[in-house]
């Protein structure tokens, strides 16, 4: 068995048994008890992947006591241990990190292509999940981790937090109005949601990948085998990784997947579209390179009852509103042609209450706002956008069964092959 063999349930037993002589303290969760019984008891974290956002969930204040750092790359290990302090360990391999029986908290900041495995794999060691986003990189892999972790009964927080606080992005304004307008109908039904740079949102239309690369030796700090792991093998190049990776096909989608979540999550929550999908996508996109990701023009993802989403990616659509039904318009800024429509807000139902700290959910046991059920849906939404672009035509998806309706290469790409030894 090879260093980067594959993740299996008999892997990690074996490994949480060696490590249980290491520690005189063992949390009450892994034993069998309830979790932070004592109300002084803090939980314990790790983050696997430490460049620039793995920096950032390493720094989040009251999200536990970190124990443990993970990357590939040496670089960012040594710096990550360096600044965190002493009895925090540093780890190149995730399994070590899974396989520590003092740690409750994964959290996951490693490209997209990692995502789903990971998560999967927290999950069936026993932890609760904290991940970047996009929630996995491709269809299938959502559906995996929304098993894995419902099976092993953990709590799954999406690091994408519109939907319940902070101004959403370029909008001029929180989710909870338009939440609460939509719920309201004075919109009227069906709803057209025009998302890009007239309504706040820059998809970062330019973030794209470079063809044709020239294979470079690779860097003595980077495991880069370990760093494309479950990717199909593609000579080394530093526009492939580390910051430039979203360009790539392989490990995550361009702009449209490293923003699409933040904008398109809020969408299904004030839609009442979390345990669903659209049904048609719609695309004007360029043909795309086999590897790099390229530009597209306009996306739009329609569901069942009739509901539009509109993705400008060209930045076009500078005066329309970012919500239009058949009864009124919501501009940005929350300017609508409703008279009054903030007196009459005033004297509607807010939103039904959802749990917004993460801590709060991991030791009451309850889901968290944004988990992994309803943070798969709008990640398949990014990721329906994605197939559509990648392919260059319009396509048609159940979502009840999760899959492309007639379309062999779209379905192809919904469960892609992982190269050996890894797989979910």
């Amino acid at each position: 068995m090879t260093k980067k063999d594959k993740v299996s349930r008999r892997d990690f037993m074996r490994g949480a048994a060696a490590a249980a002589g290491a520690f005189m303290i063992v949390p009450r969760h892994v034993l069998g008890g309830a979790l932070f019984t004592a109300p002084s008891e803090r939980p314990t974290r790790a983050v696997i992947g430490v460049g620039g956002m793995g920096k950032g969930h390493m720094a989040y204040t009251g999200a536990g006591k970190l124990l443990a750092v993970c990357d590939v790359d040496e670089g960012h290990l040594n710096e990550a241990v360096a600044a965190a302090g002493k009895d925090v360990k540093g780890y190149k391999d995730f399994r070590e990190v899974l396989a520590r029986r003092d740690i409750d908290i994964v959290h996951i900041a490693t490209p997209p292509h990692w995502h789903g495995l990971i998560a999967a794999a927290a999950a069936e060691a026993g932890k609760d999940i904290w991940c970047e986003k996009p929630m996995t990189r491709t269809i299938g892999e959502g559906t995996k981790v929304v098993e894995a972790v419902q099976r092993h009964g953990r709590i799954f927080r999406l690091n994408t937090w519109f939907r319940f606080k902070d101004d959403f992005y370029g909008f001029g304004s929180t989710v909870h109005p338009i939440k609460k307008l939509v719920d309201s109908g004075m919109l009227g039904w069906p709803l057209k949601v025009f998302v890009g740079e007239g309504t706040g949102f820059n998809f970062k239309f330019y973030w794209v990948g470079k063809q044709d690369l020239t294979p470079e030796p690779v860097p003595p700090e980077l495991d880069y085998d370990f760093w494309l792991g479950p990717a199909p093998y593609k000579p080394y190049h530093p526009h492939r990784v580390h910051g430039t990776f979203r360009g790539y096909w392989d490990y995550d989608g361009g702009g449209l997947g490293d923003m699409g979540q933040h904008y398109l999550d809020p969408v299904q929550y004030f839609l009442r579209k979390d345990d669903t999908s659209p049904v048609e996508i719609e695309v004007d996109a360029p043909q795309q390179h086999p590897d790099a990701c390229g530009t597209w023009r306009r996306i739009v993802l329609r569901y069942e009852n009739g509901c539009e989403v509109i993705l400008d990616g060209e930045g076009k659509d500078r005066n329309t509103p970012y919500l239009e039904g058949p009864e009124g318009k919501l501009y940005r800024g929350f300017k609508s042609d409703i008279p009054n429509i903030e007196k009459k807000l005033a004297q509607c139902a807010d939103p039904e209450p959802q749990v917004t700290d993460f801590l709060e959910a991991v030791k009451q046991r309850k889901k968290f706002s944004l988990n992994e059920a309803n943070g798969h849906r709008s990640c398949t939404m990014v990721n329906l956008a994605k197939c559509a672009v990648q392919l260059g035509r319009s396509l048609r998806f159940d979502p009840v069964a999760q899959r492309f309706i007639d379309d062999e290469a779209a379905n192809r790409l919904i469960d892609q092959p992982m190269r050996a030894p890894w797989r979910m």
